[in-house]
């Protein structure tokens, strides 16, 4: 086993409902250009990641496509290694927008398959998700998508998809982190199978400072960084992770969580920093155009 292999081989494999598996650490790309994202996704694999985090609207499928075939993950073994996630742009929901969205996404990343196709909002006030994913479902028996999921969707978009389609995502990705916890959320997803996956697990920084320097106390304590603790955290609470970092340096950092544990004190004060952190949009009137 390589170096590298062995860096991958620490990060655990959560299993999802419909029997895949999933690494519980990936890398997020959201904000990084078509061109910069090349040698970031580039040095994030040299880094051991296993699991790429995309969308449509972020604008950089390409480049992600560009960095995976050159580093040799497009096809054969290294392929089945890796999971690449994608999301359909909200502008492109409904059954024949989403087949025709996700054949000009494949293509732009380069790769046969997705292992994860996502609906990136919910959008309720033009909900088109039960199109949308009945599209999906038909890429999924043509072999070309091997996990449905969805994002920022609240129970009661998660019960109206559930009424409309007679199936449950097998992820949601939500925006948590120890300031904004989304707990009601949370309990439902495990209530019916829903893998959690946390984006901006960190507030894009702004937790690395709560509770009046709790993080820094316990990260001393371990010898680790404020951000290494507050993934530590998601880790022992199950979540699927995707920090974004474009530097190698951070990437590294933020996949070395495996060589400590939160004690049951440090991993409850975490958890008691909730409130109303939010960072992102109200998944009730936003849309990625």
């Amino acid at each position: 086993m390589s170096e590298l292999d062995k860096d991958a081989a620490k990060v655990p494999m959560i299993e999802l409902a419909d029997g895949n598996r999933i690494p519980q650490v990936g890398l997020g790309v959201l904000r990084i250009d078509d061109e910069g994202v090349v040698p970031v996704v580039e040095s994030a694999l040299a880094a051991g990641y296993r699991h790429i985090d995309g969308a449509a609207g972020y604008n950089n499928e390409g480049g992600v496509g560009r960095a995976l075939q050159a580093a040799g993950f497009t096809s054969g073994e290294a392929r089945k290694s890796l999971w690449v996630t994608t999301k359909l742009r909200d502008s492109e929901q409904g059954y024949d927008s989403a087949l025709r969205a996700f054949d000009r996404q494949i293509g732009l990343l380069r790769l046969d398959y997705v292992d994860m196709y996502m609906i990136h909002w919910p959008t309720p006030f033009d909900w088109r998700s039960d199109t949308s994913w009945k599209a999906m479902a038909r890429l999924r028996d043509e072999g070309r998508i091997r996990t449905l999921g969805v994002c920022n969707f609240l129970p009661e978009h998660l019960e109206r998809l559930h009424e409309e389609t007679g199936e449950w995502p097998a992820i949601n990705q939500l925006e948590i982190h120890p300031t904004w916890q989304q707990r009601e959320t949370v309990a439902y997803c495990k209530e019916h199978g829903i893998a959690v996956e946390a984006y901006s697990p960190m507030a894009r920084g702004k937790d690395l400072e709560a509770g009046n320097g709790t993080i820094e106390r316990i990260a001393a304590s371990h010898g680790k960084s404020p951000a290494q603790v507050i993934l530590r955290w998601h880790i022992e609470n199950g979540t699927i992770i995707i920090p974004k970092s474009v530097h190698a340096e951070r990437q590294r950092e933020n996949i070395e969580l495996f060589d400590f544990a939160l004690s049951a004190e440090e991993h409850a004060a975490i958890s008691a920093l909730d409130g109303d952190g939010r960072m992102g949009h109200d998944p009730m009137t936003f849309s990625y155009a």
